[in-house]
């Protein structure tokens, strides 16, 4: 069944416990926090204070924290303490993703591994089996609001079908570019979890029933 994960990176921040509250009321599971460093990715998002905030409001959701910063390995451990539940890091940043993905696994978070769109997917084939999930970036990191990139469906299709013949329950998720249009068509090529912002954000006061109306579109597959 594929999730919907809305992400904080279009929230209004001045209504930000009120339109997280909404997204739980719609049924949501997952909340997918970007941290942007200005150095990975030009833009400079959020650190540990809003994955405090997020948990603070709610204390039962799965917080997936995907970190698009230059030095990963300095900085998990603050956010598995304050209260990240799964932790993804970029493999074109960190040359041995394997040591950084034992660290994070020994503090109790989940690890994850994100590519960007031009990394092939078999880069991932040693790692695969420890990972609790493969974010694949389906537009250039670092902005919201792109158009998905053409192919990244093919990609999704291509690293399910490696999960699928090596047994494992890795699942796949993607973050960029979804919209209501696509959204169904990428959950049955295979992605798991999908991040969307603008998707579920723009709504203002209708995000429960937005929520509700995609998660219904995309939980069959």
């Amino acid at each position: 069944m594929a999730l919907l994960a809305p992400s904080i990176l279009s929230c209004d921040f001045s209504r930000l416990k009120e339109q997280l509250l909404m997204a739980q009321e719609g049924g949501v599971e997952v909340i997918h926090i970007d941290v942007m460093d200005g150095h990975f990715v030009p833009n400079i998002t959020f650190g540990t204070l809003i994955v405090e905030a997020v948990r603070k409001i709610l204390p039962k959701a799965f917080l997936d924290v995907h970190l698009m910063i230059q030095n990963p390995q300095d900085c998990y451990l603050d956010f598995i303490h304050a209260g990240a539940d799964n932790i993804s890091f970029h493999l074109e940043v960190v040359p041995d993703f394997d040591f950084l993905i034992n660290l994070i696994l020994k503090a109790g978070a989940k690890a994850s591994l994100a590519v960007a769109p031009g990394t092939p997917v078999h880069m991932l084939d040693q790692i695969l089996p420890k990972l609790y999930m493969v974010l694949l970036m389906t537009v250039n990191p670092g902005f919201g609001g792109q158009k998905i990139i053409p192919g990244m469906d093919q990609k999704i299709i291509q690293l399910k079908k490696k999960i699928k013949l090596r047994g494992l329950n890795t699942l796949i998720e993607i973050d960029g570019g979804i919209h209501e249009n696509n959204i169904e068509y990428l959950a049955s090529c295979g992605a798991s979890i999908i991040a969307a912002g603008s998707l579920i954000f723009s709504q203002e006061d209708k995000i429960t029933q937005k929520v509700r109306e995609i998660s219904d579109k995309i939980k069959r597959f």
